[in-house]
């Protein structure tokens, strides 16, 4: 089976949805936005993944059709729910091009929770099961948007606290203090590609190639945006078992006696290794070394691991204190915690290393479940939903505003109330807010044409994704403090 065999990429359930609209309609406009969640806003990326890759050009075949008939009646168990005959009227007419018109927000805006970040409309009025048809497949984008979301994040809370703690200029390396850690603990490849590749909207440090690969190849760029560095792991450092890891520290300096490598340290006992080994018997060697030793530790609580690491590192390699009264560890000597690490231990263990006198710039992280894989559609509740349609041309405005019951028996409005009409994202003072189509008609629409009729129209490169993003980091509207909410 081609895998990417779009008929049979939707929830079985819509397959009958050309049938369950109500007679004469012919245009279903939708949007996707996220409802709220962890964030208050979210980057939006990832959609010009899933256009080239599902969408664009000729996006299904006879063959596929073929393929698909035998499948969906043995699924339904009966003739009357799938009808062939409708993605034959677009191989007969469109050669498999859907007749369909995205317009979304620019790839790496930072949107507040709430606005509307993409619609889609049929622009055949044959073709009007066609829009939610496809929510199944774009819904998807949720993953990608999440995981930039994250990165970005947490790249604010590392910008406050290097201006807070860091030496003058050190900022300049935050995009190397957050590294994907995430292959091993994604569901898939296309997976780890999605997401690692949102991740390097944000920063550069990366083992997740596959993510700088796809950005190659979907976002039209020639670099390599991940960047990573010789490091062990525990197969190497334990080869000679506890005796030998001695051995094993001088073989690791001695491999790559300059630049940047990185040894997990914590095979037996983190502190033994940093206060003998690294602090006494190796010192002179790393001091010497034209590069850097990163020591990982890779187990126990990480603040107080790391309060007690930096501690002895300190004492045996000695300290300056910053500009704005920090300790920084010579620069031959960095600390990585690539264990326990997600948003929240991040926000943590800098501020402990704030209240200890530590800088910001003496450790970097490695993230990898939490990052790409400890996430759901309802991290940022996202939905996709019509708002508006036309039956037998005459244009209603669809929207769905539920009641429901809490926990205490309470009758209140639902998080799930939806826009309605044609929407435009617009902004306005720093700000950005969703009216419909008709309002503001001085003010641009901040959504863009980016697919229409099988055409990719707005093709956007991955130096301007990061751009986009890069813009709205000290946006006004992103206050550092007031834009986590609190989830349980």
């Amino acid at each position: 089976m081609n895998r990417n065999n779009l008929i049979l990429l939707a929830d079985a359930y819509k397959y009958s949805h050309h049938k369950l609209y109500y007679p004469g309609t012919n245009k279903v406009y939708s949007y996707l936005e996220s409802r709220g969640g962890k964030f208050n806003s979210t980057v939006f990326y990832g959609l010009q993944y899933f256009i080239k890759a599902y969408l664009e050009g000729i996006a299904f075949t006879q063959q596929d059709l073929d393929e698909a008939i035998p499948i969906l009646k043995e699924v339904f168990g009966r003739d009357d729910v799938f009808d062939p005959s409708k993605f034959q009227y677009i191989l007969d007419k469109y050669n498999g091009k859907l007749p369909i018109r995205i317009k979304a927000v620019p790839e790496g805006t930072e949107v507040p929770v709430s606005n509307v970040l993409l619609t889609i409309e049929n622009t055949d009025p044959n073709c009007f099961w066609l829009t939610n048809f496809l929510e199944s497949l774009l819904m998807q984008v949720w993953y990608p948007i999440t995981v930039a979301t994250i990165s970005k994040e947490i790249k604010k809370t590392l910008t406050k606290f290097y201006s807070e703690t860091a030496s003058n200029g050190a900022e300049a390396g935050i995009e190397y203090v957050l590294n994907d850690f995430g292959l091993r603990g994604v569901s898939s490849v296309e997976s780890a590609g999605l997401g690692g590749s949102a991740h390097l909207v944000n920063f550069q440090g990366s083992d997740t190639i596959i993510g700088s690969v796809l950005a190659q190849k979907y976002y039209n760029t020639s670099t390599i945006y991940g960047k990573s560095v010789p490091a062990t792991e525990h197969s190497i450092c334990t080869l000679l078992g506890e005796k030998g890891e001695l051995d094993i520290f001088k073989h690791v300096l001695n491999s790559f006696p300059t630049g940047i490598v990185a040894c997990v340290s914590d095979s037996y006992n983190i502190f033994k290794a940093c206060e003998e080994y690294w602090g006494e018997d190796l010192k002179t060697q790393i001091m010497e070394r034209e590069g850097v030793l990163v020591i990982r530790p890779d187990s126990g609580d990480p603040i107080k691991t790391l309060l007690r690491i930096f501690d002895i590192l300190f004492e045996k390699f000695g300290y300056i204190i910053n500009d704005r009264g920090y300790k920084v560890l010579p620069p031959q000597v960095r600390v990585i915690q690539g264990d326990g690490v997600n948003y929240d231990a991040i926000k943590n263990i800098f501020q402990a290393l704030k209240e200890n006198k530590i800088s910001a710039e003496n450790l970097v992280l490695g993230m990898g479940g939490a990052l790409l894989q400890k996430l759901d559609r309802d991290t940022q509740k996202f939905a996709l939903k019509c708002s508006y349609a036309e039956i037998n041309d005459e244009g209603v405005i669809v929207q769905k505003s539920p009641t429901e019951m809490d926990e205490n028996g309470n009758i209140t409005e639902s998080f799930k109330k939806s826009k309605g009409g044609r929407l435009k994202l617009i902004k306005s003072e720093g700000a950005f807010k969703t009216v419909n189509e008709h309002e503001y008609p001085e003010i641009e629409d901040e959504l863009v044409t980016v697919f229409e009729n099988g055409e990719i129209i707005q093709d956007w490169t991955f130096e301007q994704v990061r751009a986009n993003a890069n813009n709205t980091l000290n946006d006004k509207q992103y206050d550092l403090k007031s834009n986590i909410q609190s989830i349980t």
